[in-house]
């Protein structure tokens, strides 16, 4: 038998060779948002679409996305083509969502969320379908293709923090999804939302890396612009495929699997009852349960890393909670640092 696999040399070890997803990104450190930064993630996708997997159709992938700041010079152009106006960046949220085929199943979903953006006290500006392309996809993604549809929430103008109103969609976000999948509505399984944030928006599925800019037009658009674009292809290992559990999520792209998921579940959902937030008040008991247990391991773990920065914390120290460091290192930390774990054990 041929190995194709280099001798071990230096650091290189052929045990440890595996399968596993592709991520990347691209980012303008001056934070210049263009379209070419959004073309080299794209690119970078592309390249690592041999870290990527299909099911038992070639042409049926196990997932690829890519995560970017909101395009606002797009979304405002195609805006004006369907007749909706909207306000300057930053003013305004951006969902996007899937939805059930069915048409009834569709706009009971769209009455609902519509309703629970009211109650939260925004405004709905309208939808827009988002154009996609399926006659590349296998017969697989496209038995569980939903509807792809873009929502845009003005921003309250009694929200002046652009934080706040982050807060807000997280927990309109939350609401909308508890009422969904405790309804009757048809299809409610093809229900799901990437993305819902003035920051960011989410174009994935269960693609491959050469099909997603196929199946999305939008990101083949010249006026797409962002800084900073997250890319992922993703190789499936631990849960089947579906449109929802492509990457990016919300806040991560993710290669690898959790061992301690279960442990980790059961520790959030012991400690829920107990939340708090000064930033969120009341609003910190819609937005349990924090953890979708339908979704990845890597789902799970965007769930909480989400609530965890948006109830305050900044993105670092919410991610040095999410994956501390072994405590057998703990007598060479700093001051600092000791003082940080202490604390955040005596928390556990």
């Amino acid at each position: 038998m041929t190995h194709l696999t280099p001798k071990a040399q230096g650091l290189y070890d052929p045990r440890h060779e595996h399968d596993a997803c592709g991520v990347g990104f691209v980012v303008d450190l001056k934070g210049r948002a263009t379209n070419g930064i959004v073309q080299d993630a794209i690119q970078v996708l592309l390249n690592l679409e041999h870290r990527g997997a299909c099911g038992c159709e070639v042409n049926t992938g196990d997932g690829a996305g890519i995560l970017l700041q909101v395009p606002h010079k797009f979304l405002a152009k195609e805006a004006d083509r369907i007749a909706m106006k909207l306000p300057a960046a930053g003013r305004y949220g951006v969902g996007m969502l899937f939805l059930p085929k069915d048409e009834k199943g569709r706009k009971d979903c769209e009455a609902i969320i519509e309703k629970v953006v009211k109650d939260e006290g925004q405004r709905v500006i309208g939808w827009r379908t988002v154009p996609v392309d399926n006659s590349m996809i296998g017969p697989s993604a496209i038995a569980a293709e939903p509807v792809v549809r873009q929502l845009f929430i003005e921003r309250a103008s009694s929200i002046e923090e652009d934080m706040a109103f982050e807060r807000k969609l997280y927990v309109i976000r939350r609401g909308i999804e508890n009422a969904i999948w405790s309804s009757q509505v048809k299809d409610k399984e093809l229900f799901y939302i990437p993305s819902l944030s003035y920051k960011t928006v989410v174009y994935k599925g269960m693609l491959t890396a050469s099909q997603l800019t196929l199946y999305f037009p939008d990101l083949r658009d010249s006026s797409v612009e962002a800084a900073l674009a997250l890319v992922h292809s993703r190789f499936s290992t631990n849960t089947f495929p579906n449109w929802a559990r492509a990457h990016p999520y919300r806040y991560i792209a993710h290669n690898g699997e959790i061992n301690t998921l279960r442990g980790n579940v059961n520790w959030m959902k012991a400690r829920e009852s107990m939340f708090e937030s000064e930033l969120m008040g009341n609003d910190v008991k819609k937005i349990r349960p924090v953890i979708d247990e339908s979704g990845s391991d890597s789902a799970m773990f965007d769930n909480a890393l989400e609530m965890l920065s948006l109830t305050g914390r900044t993105l670092p120290h919410s991610m040095m909670m999410m994956i501390p460091e072994p405590w057998s290192n703990h007598e060479s930390m700093s001051a600092e640092k000791k003082a940080f774990y202490e604390y955040h054990s005596a928390l556990m």
